[in-house]
């Protein structure tokens, strides 16, 4: 219990260090926020427990895949914020628009054969 508390509290502070440091800087913010804190951080957890690089080359493969998709919602959400939609409106718009994609995403994948 006392690693998962550690791997939650880490993971957390990057978050709130990338939330605050937007607050001054937009630029350095976008920039670590574009670093991928999230899968460096799976990618040593993983290897801390498993020691397994295979399950590390799954993954990786796997989040540059899904990154395609991800890209509707930092098209959705500026756009939606720029039409002077409430930031509201705009959040679900966009969250629930790149849902959409995603499942797009993974129906054309299963298409062509491309397992998920």
């Amino acid at each position: 219990m006392l690693y998962i508390s550690i791997k939650v509290i880490l993971t957390a502070v990057l978050i709130v260090t990338v939330s605050e440091i937007a607050k001054k800087s937009s630029i350095f913010a976008g920039l670590l926020a574009s670093i991928p804190i999230t899968s460096f951080l799976a990618f040593i957890w993983i290897y801390w427990e498993t020691k397994d690089t295979q399950k590390i080359i799954d993954l990786s493969y796997t989040v540059m895949l899904m990154v395609i998709p991800s890209f509707a919602f930092f098209i959705i959400l500026p756009l939606l914020l720029k039409l002077q939609n409430s930031f509201t409106v705009s959040i679900i718009i966009s969250t629930i628009s790149t849902a959409i994609i995603y499942w797009l995403f993974f129906e054309l994948l299963n298409k062509f054969g491309i397992s998920t």
